[in-house]
């Protein structure tokens, strides 16, 4: 008898649990409600608040199609940034998720792991030197690159004793996104035909946004997202470590890549059109995880939600702060995620995930 009831003490205290998991579900469906709610607060402000205000009236009739008035025409030219933002935003929240899921790394991020660059460069030296001006070329070519790109730093991270731990991953990075943008320098400044707009498209920013251009990258991009929300689950077995994953009959191996090959989908198709956005794959999944917590099956769409509404709201705060002029996004995301960065580094002791 008293075997019996020792072998049953540990169930005593998670008798509790039905009671306490409603609970934190409705707080999770709550957070992914009111991220629904900002994003959609955000983006009528995308379209409303720029070099110059909107009135709502204006705003509401462009969403209708009208273009009569100069409000109306102005807002309707906002509206293919508007949604290209959203996308972008969503993209790259979701790919730096998924990216510190993987390594489990809490400084994974497509810019700082070199991923963005990797694009950059890959797209770069097919204009320059192989003549690329396909649209669609763009966005393959620096899928490509993005792929190399994280397959060479997370190889140089592995290095060494200890395997690839995170501020070895960092350190590899840094290095390659720096090597890298050299490489892009080097590239741009004797072609003067090619400079000013590569200038351009390197600080990041989706100025100049159209629903063609938008719906070039949308299959890509909605393969990324498939891809990466069904291997929600799959993360959550590799954040138990890769023995424990394997002895619950996860395929460690596949699980990795197919997830890390999502996120590289996302973070080359959003780079092509929007050029190397910084910061957003970082500050938005710890966000997120003090929100929602690790549980990938609600880490990721909330991270896309953040995402999208936190490069929507600093393409809006570039607009207004420079006015007549314009401050890119990349510039303000990197305002933003540079002290988060420090702040990482300093408090989380650089531990794993």
């Amino acid at each position: 008898m008293t075997a019996v009831a020792t072998r049953h003490l540990p169930d005593a205290p998670d008798a509790p649990a039905p009671r306490r998991r409603p609970a934190r579900v409705r707080v999770r469906v709550l957070c992914l409600l009111a991220a629904i709610l900002v994003l959609a607060a955000l983006m009528l402000a995308s379209l409303a608040f720029g070099t110059r205000d909107i009135p709502l009236s204006d705003v509401w009739s462009a969403l209708g199609g009208a273009d009569a008035s100069l409000g109306q025409a102005a807002a309707s030219k906002r509206i293919p940034r508007t949604v290209l933002a959203v996308l972008i935003g969503a993209a790259l929240g979701l790919a730096g998720a998924v990216m510190q899921g993987v390594t489990r790394n809490p400084l994974a991020d497509p810019g700082i792991l070199g991923v963005n660059m990797g694009a950059s460069l890959a797209v770069v030296t097919a204009v320059a030197y192989f003549g690329l001006s396909s649209p669609i070329g763009y966005i393959w070519t620096a899928m490509a690159g993005a792929a190399l790109a994280a397959v060479f730093v997370y190889t140089v991270g592995t290095l060494g004793r200890g395997g690839a731990t995170p501020l070895k991953l960092a350190l590899a990075g840094a290095a390659t996104s720096a090597a890298f943008a050299s490489l892009v320098t080097a590239v741009v400044l004797p072609r003067n035909d090619i400079a000013g707009g590569f200038r351009l498209w390197q600080i990041g920013g989706v100025g100049g946004a159209s629903f063609e251009r938008t719906g070039q990258v949308a299959p890509f991009l909605a393969a990324g997202f498939v891809i990466c929300l069904l291997s929600a689950r799959s993360l959550n077995s590799l954040a138990l470590g890769d023995e424990l994953a394997a002895g619950i009959g996860e395929r460690v191996a596949v699980a990795r890549a197919v997830a890390a090959l999502g996120a590289v989908v996302l973070c080359g198709a959003a780079t092509a059109v929007a050029g190397p956005i910084g910061f957003v794959g970082l500050v938005v999944p710890h966000t997120c995880r003090l929100l929602v917590g690790v549980d990938h099956r609600w880490l990721l769409p909330l991270a896309a939600l953040l995402g999208a509404s936190l490069l929507t709201a600093a393409d809006v705060v570039g607009r207004v702060v420079a006015r007549p002029a314009e401050v890119d996004v990349g510039i303000v995301t990197a305002l933003v995620g540079a002290p988060f960065f420090i702040w990482i580094v300093r408090r989380q002791k650089v531990r794993a995930l």
